[in-house]
């Protein structure tokens, strides 16, 4: 008994030294890795500075005190999400943590934020690093109120100085996790705990300047002397340049004087204000004035530095597709780049390190401007969004800048565009996904209409209908016109159905099973929609002798991969009404203002006003006004588990399933805000700003039979009535108005693609 007694005391000791032995090893392991994340900063004369800027790069510290280069890879990260304003700050402490392991995933190194977030931003960064070996840096920016500086047109505006210079000191308290700040309608609040002060490598102030302030600025202060500050001075500059050296100067003293630290320092700048005179530019406003940063010069007394900070994008402004010593120009690659041109001169003019804290092109199914490679704003999958992203960061580095960042981390529904922006409700936007407008869809991280259980994919699989449990409408027994021999190979159409969500509205059309091959000249389908009372066609394009009881106002018409297409009442087209009757920039039609004219439109979205190309090769360029057909649909596969998914598809034909499956996105059917089913009005008699809202939307389906020449010859889904031919029965569709959109997150395809860049790229000696 004694001895089995003495063999579990043995036993229960052993368990004992096993717990403190891996306590230990924990605590060690745990030990090792602060270590690791141990962000090391550099002191002199008692100030403490976490980065400094070196010939071309960043720099930062080891545990000896030596300054390595950094390149900088990373992504703007905004401050909204779906359904909520900037303003709101609505973006929780568990999406910011989800949202920087993702980041970190990627190989970035760096964040940069544009304002001054909720204090879950901060929490969760300072979290993230104490658990990563990688720690995220963050450049930190700081907002100016733009609709005060752009209707006082003077930057000297002595309550906008005071307003900046407050948010400025504010913002350096946050960072320092020493700040309290009140509820204010439209800015982030509450208390500001977490001192990342280690991690934040550098200051961009301000935004993209508008050249018009700037040079009433300018104007109404010239004579202005330069500035002798206690960090920095200004040399030939102008007046608007000395009033940032002021404001770059309070910044460092706050900051030295109250916490005895120091980081680089920069402010915004984009290619509309460049140093850099472009002959070739057609727009005054786009090379009006300079903002210099070489006429803002450091004084020793800023330990750590100053760079330059430009938002740079390969479409814009014009002058990036026609300006020969950059069009002209050979990249790393051995290929004509003016994209890299561009970069090689920006690097050139100036006298310290110049970083890219903005470049990248938008996965949007509309486009806004085009670049002469295809860099365009807009129309791009997200692969070719991945693709482009990464080659202008290869241009980035091999012209030696300090280092880009992507714009931006997610998309932006609350974001607008110019040839878009009068077609929606201002009111409205972050409640819907609007796929035309580019501005919204620059992200890496996609928010997808519907759940993630409750996703319909336009990939030709109808399992996901079924699943939703969307129900089919139902198609009434038509007469068949036959003129054509019955043995051709013509689809019936079975049944379709109809769903909705914060992207689109989709169809779902059943064909009855054959053995033999999708023949579109055999079978055609047209979707007609009757979405606006007291508008509308009465018969179908090429075709006199088929008369509606309800008036067409869009036609969905599919007859193939390459011929398919949205049509729009010539009387409810935008485009014709903006840029033919109002603008002028485009052939005047008889009639068009007349209601149902018999004439349909191709549904087109404005590029470029007419233009002047100056001095392009001793001679002007005159430029017609540029648009494009946004209504051509594209066949695909639209299901982002797939292998050959394409994000821009329109139309998936499964053979397979006997089923085609279409989504149309809300704005082509000038629809303005989905979510209280608010559309254009009578654009005649209210205009692009007029709306009505709608209950249903009336559909019906027509299959047809083509020749070469002309759609005339069948239709199946029609019955006669009194000796006329009339359409089958529309059916009425509706949805439920919503304020709080359904979504899940997804990270693109070009999130993948970056990452591996990202993964490759280091300083180049």
């Amino acid at each position: 008994m004694k001895e089995n007694k003495k063999k579990w005391i043995i036993l229960l000791m052993l368990f004992l030294m096993m717990g403190v032995a891996f306590i230990l090893f924990h605590q060690t392991k745990t030990s090792k890795i602060s270590r690791k994340v141990n962000t090391y900063t550099y002191k002199k004369n008692n100030i403490t500075f976490p980065a400094q800027m070196g010939e071309i790069y960043f720099q930062l510290f080891d545990k000896t005190k030596t300054p390595h280069d950094l390149l900088l890879k990373g992504v703007n990260l905004g401050i909204a999400k779906p359904g909520h304003f900037p303003g709101e700050t609505a973006i929780t402490k568990a999406e910011y943590l989800r949202w920087l392991k993702e980041i970190g995933k990627m190989h970035a190194n760096v964040i940069r934020v544009y304002t001054l977030h909720p204090p879950a931003f901060y929490d969760a960064l300072y979290e993230y690093n104490q658990k990563t070996n990688h720690p995220l840096y963050l450049i930190h920016g700081v907002w100016l109120n733009e609709e005060k500086m752009n209707s006082s047109v003077d930057i000297y505006n002595e309550g906008l100085t005071k307003d900046f210079q407050h948010d400025i000191r504010q913002t350096v308290d946050v960072i320092h996790g020493r700040a309290q700040i009140p509820q204010k309608l439209g800015q982030a609040s509450g208390k500001y705990h977490s001192n990342i002060s280690k991690y934040v490598i550098g200051w961009i102030l301000g935004i993209e300047w508008d050249p018009n302030m700037m040079k009433t600025t300018n104007d109404k202060h010239k004579g202005t002397v330069d500035f002798n500050g206690q960090y920095f001075q200004t040399n030939n500059a102008t007046p608007f340049e000395v009033w940032l050296a002021g404001i770059l100067d309070n910044t460092v003293k706050y900051e030295t004087e109250k916490y005895a630290w120091q980081r680089p320092i920069s402010f915004a700048n984009w290619v509309t204000t460049d140093p850099i005179h472009h002959p070739n530019e057609p727009m005054e406003k786009e090379d009006m004035v300079s903002l210099d940063p070489n006429h803002v010069k450091p004084k020793s007394t800023l330990y750590p530095g100053y760079f330059a900070s430009y938002h740079v994008y390969p479409y814009y402004p014009e002058f990036l597709n026609y300006e020969l010593s950059y069009t002209n120009y050979i990249d790393s690659r051995g290929k004509k780049n003016s994209y890299a041109g561009y970069l090689h001169e920006l690097r050139k003019v100036h006298t310290m390190p110049v970083l890219v804290s903005e470049f990248g092109i938008p996965s949007s199914r509309g486009m806004t401007h085009r670049n002469r490679y295809g860099w365009n704003q807009g129309f791009h999958s997200e692969t070719e969004q991945g693709e482009i992203n990464a080659h202008l960061f290869e241009d980035i580095q091999t012209e030696q800048m300090a280092g880009g960042i992507v714009f931006s981390w997610q998309d932006e529904w609350f974001k607008r565009t110019w040839n878009t922006m009068q077609l929606d409700d201002p009111e409205r936007r972050p409640f819907w996904l609007n796929v035309q407008t580019s501005e919204q869809q620059f992200g890496l991280l996609s928010f997808d209409p519907n759940s993630s259980k409750h996703v319909i994919s336009v990939d030709g699989d109808p399992s996901d209908w079924k699943k939703n449990k969307i129900k089919s409408a139902n198609m009434k027994n038509a007469n068949f016109i036959n003129s054509l021999d019955q043995n051709d190979n013509e689809r019936k159409l079975k049944n379709w159905s109809m769903s909705s969500d914060e992207r689109s509205i989709n169809f779902l059309l059943n064909f009855e099973k054959t053995k033999k091959p999708f023949d579109w000249s055999k079978t055609g389908v047209m979707l007609l929609l009757d979405t606006i009372p007291g508008q509308g066609q009465h018969q179908l394009p090429n075709d006199k002798t088929i008369k509606t009881e309800n008036g067409i106002d869009f036609l969905i018409d599919l007859n193939g991969p390459n011929n398919s297409h949205v049509f729009v009442d010539s009387y409810y087209d935008p485009f014709y009404y903006e840029y033919a009757n109002l603008l002028h920039y485009a052939p005047i039609e008889p009639n068009v203002n007349m209601k149902d004219n018999g004439i349909y439109h191709k549904i087109m979205l404005g590029l470029n006003r007419p233009l002047v190309i100056p001095n392009l090769n001793g001679k002007s360029l005159n430029l017609p006004l540029e648009s494009y057909e946004t209504g051509k649909l594209m066949f695909g596969d639209g299901n982002p588990l797939h292998k050959d998914f394409n994000s821009l598809t329109d139309v998936s034909l499964n053979e397979k399933n006997h089923v085609i499956e279409i989504r149309v996105p809300w704005q082509l059917l000038n629809v303005k805000d989905p979510s209280t089913r608010k559309i254009m009005g009578d654009l005649w008699k209210s205009g692009l700003e007029g709306h009505k809202k709608i209950k249903t939307i009336q559909v019906a389906v027509v299959t047809y039979r083509s020749t070469e020449s002309n759609k005339e010859l069948s239709y199946s889904t029609v019955r006669q009535k009194n000796g006329n031919l009339l359409m089958d029965d529309f059916y009425s569709y509706t949805w439920k108005k919503w304020d709080k959109p359904i979504y899940h997150e997804r990270l693109k395809k070009s999130y993948y693609i970056l990452r591996d860049i990202f993964q490759k790229a280091h300083p180049i000696k």
